[in-house]
């Protein structure tokens, strides 16, 4: 199965950026309720919906949360990554010697 994931259909709202990223963070939707202080149904609709704007099916093969990460990550950057304190594979030494990312240009 081969997914398009990196169009969205539409601008996706702030809130669902928010619950997005903090769904790439590995939180559940439990966790992101409690922190964004909404129901945990509220949550599951908003990564539905979500997954619908980068049209992401659910199926018995998929694992709708894994590629709504990946869709959120390829539309909006890795800087949705940064959070977790990792540091970005896409280093290059710079002309002044100096680690920077290419993706990460501001």
């Amino acid at each position: 199965m081969s997914v398009d994931i990196t169009i969205a259909m539409r601008d996706l709202t702030p809130f669902e950026q928010l619950v997005l990223g903090l769904l790439c963070q590995g939180k559940s939707n439990a966790a992101i309720a409690h922190e964004t202080a909404h129901s945990e149904k509220v949550i599951e609709n908003t990564v539905s919906r979500s997954a619908k704007a980068f049209s992401i099916k659910s199926d018995a093969d998929t694992n709708t949360r894994v590629l709504l990460a990946l869709a959120f990550r390829t539309h909006y950057g890795d800087l949705a990554f940064d959070k977790l304190g990792v540091e970005c594979a896409h280093h290059e030494v710079g002309p002044d010697g100096r680690s920077i990312c290419n993706r990460h240009i501001e």
